[in-house]
């Protein structure tokens, strides 16, 4: 993979850009090329979401526990309970009284999809100094919380 040579802008130049259309556009970039990817295996975010939060959980996560942490993340009205079936009809995924829990060929899957999701936000990085990155994303951070946001990590 190539980095794409960018233009040279003077200091004054970009600090005037809008920081509301940068950070979209890299969010509706970075969505769609994880979107992307998921689809190769079938799957959507919110089966990415339930495949890592079960995985590093399992046994303790309910549809209804999970339903009510994924929704934070979703921006698309899913249907949860449609995942959760889709994933056990999968065979990815098991469910009982304490929770549910992930099939060796769910944990496969995920893992399959978390290694395509690394090449997205590999190539993501590419030119980008890890400082300034974590740089740009205390100052996300930052203006979140200042607009009444939740600054924090997600957990």
């Amino acid at each position: 993979m190539t980095t794409t040579t960018l233009k040279t802008y003077s200091h004054e130049e970009l600090a005037a850009q809008p920081i509301g259309f940068w950070s979209s556009e890299a969010g509706r970039r970075m969505v769609g090329a994880l979107r992307e990817q998921l689809a190769v295996e079938d799957l959507t975010q919110p089966h990415w979401w339930t495949l890592n939060h079960v995985a590093g959980k399992p046994g303790t996560w309910t549809r209804a526990t999970l339903t009510a942490r994924l929704t934070t993340y979703d921006d698309q009205g899913t249907d949860f309970d449609g995942v959760y079936d889709d994933l056990v009809a999968r065979g990815w995924m098991t469910e009982d009284a304490d929770g549910m829990t992930l099939t060796e060929e769910g944990e496969a899957g995920r893992l399959r999809a978390r290694e395509r999701n690394l090449g997205v936000h590999e190539r993501a990085h590419q030119g980008v100094d890890p400082a300034d990155f974590v740089t740009t994303i205390n100052v996300l951070r930052c203006m979140v919380a200042n607009l009444g946001g939740n600054g924090n990590l997600p957990e």
